[in-house]
């Protein structure tokens, strides 16, 4: 794809990472963070709608109260709290240069993961960008992350980084563009800092097992890495969106960017084109239970697209209400795909490896002839 045609886009999610948002001595970047605001309202002068998700929350507030970690409970989600007035107060004095408003939105995965917050978020943000106003978005760390040891083992949380809350947000917004910027460059066929040799890989068509595999782990003071970033294209693309990883340590990136410079790794869209509610249920929403099921109903669902019936279950994982989404795991426990169940786990339990004509005789009524209709699952491969 031509730079130009991947960059034409209305609306526009960029998402700064932790690492430019400070500098190499662990400090404010100011003069970037002001050269990210320059362009990001040129952008918006001209007619785009520019979300903006930022990190630094935590780093700033850990630099007020001069601490050397956050690891003691209850310390990075108090750097939080008293970080976030200071990142906000950055981008509301730099955005009032320009005259531009913002709003801040503080989100926790139960914004997502329950589906009448999410649609009710998604109201209010396009109410925001149709008043010319720029959301700045980031994780509320004061009250999150969902804890998923104890009671919640095995619960599968849809994000715990801002990567991942990025493309939820240009998902749920129907963005045209997500830009992930960070301390690297794109994304290499090695890790380029272990390997001389990596070379910068400039545009993605599919985000095949292998392209998957060149994901790292996140540098030191951040949680996401290219592992998370690649999960976030992955995402977006998938319902028709474009993303691009740059380097946001370039001055004037953006700016360069909408310039049509080859600056970083563009991720292609695919033609899958994802709808809504099928996004929602394959990504949005946290996993508290699953359902593995055997070999013929795993082929069924990915290559006939049909519905999961209790007689292809195996056996039920954790627990979950009706209505609830749930993991779709084969019998080696790798999760293939995602679905909203029509009964809850008691209920499934009951009536594992049965036909659907014995639902009624087994549990005295039957809803559904299916466990988890076709409609309401998303696969994940």
């Amino acid at each position: 794809m031509k730079r130009q045609d991947f960059i034409n886009a209305k609306r526009i999610v960029i998402k700064l990472g932790t690492n430019i948002i400070r500098n190499e001595n662990g400090e404010v970047a100011l003069s970037r963070i002001y050269s990210f605001i320059e362009d990001i309202s040129k952008l918006v002068k001209t007619g785009k709608e520019v979300i903006l998700v930022t990190s630094g929350a935590v780093g700033l507030g850990k630099k007020k109260l001069n601490l050397d970690s956050t690891a003691d409970e209850g310390v990075k989600q108090a750097c939080a709290a008293i970080g976030q007035s200071k990142l906000m107060s950055f981008y509301e004095s730099g955005f009032g240069v320009y005259d531009i408003p913002i709003a801040q939105i503080l989100l926790t995965e139960d914004d997502f993961s329950l589906r009448h917050r999410y649609l009710s978020l998604r109201t209010t943000m396009n109410k925001i960008l149709e008043f010319g106003v720029v959301p700045v978005i980031n994780q509320n760390d004061t009250v999150t992350p969902i804890q998923t040891g104890g009671a919640n083992a095995g619960m599968k949380v849809n994000f715990s980084d801002n990567d991942k809350l990025s493309a939820l947000v240009a998902s749920e917004l129907d963005a045209d563009l997500l830009i992930l910027l960070s301390d690297i460059d794109g994304l290499f066929t090695a890790n380029p800092k272990e390997n001389p040799n990596a070379e910068l890989i400039k545009e993605v068509e599919s985000l095949t097992e292998e392209i998957m595999k060149l994901g790292t782990d996140p540098s030191e003071g951040g949680r996401g890495g290219m592992k998370t970033k690649l999960e976030a294209a992955k995402l977006v693309t998938r319902f028709g969106g474009k993303v691009l990883i740059a380097n946001g340590q370039i001055p004037y990136v953006i700016n360069k960017i909408f310039a049509g410079e080859e600056i970083g790794t563009m991720f292609l869209p695919s033609r899958e084109s994802l709808a809504d509610k099928k996004r929602w249920i394959g990504y949005a929403t946290n996993i508290f239970g699953g359902l593995v099921v055997n070999a013929g109903a795993k082929k069924a669902i990915l290559e006939q697209f049909s519905s999961l019936l209790p007689i292809g279950i195996v056996s039920v994982v954790n627990e979950f209400k009706q209505g609830e989404v749930v993991s779709i795991m084969d019998e080696d426990n790798v999760e293939f795909a995602r679905g909203m169940a029509n009964y809850s786990s008691a209920e499934c339990r009951k009536i594992v490896g049965s036909h659907s004509n014995d639902i009624e005789n087994i549990l005295g009524y039957k809803n559904y002839d299916a466990v988890i209709t076709r409609d309401n699952i998303t696969e994940l491969v």
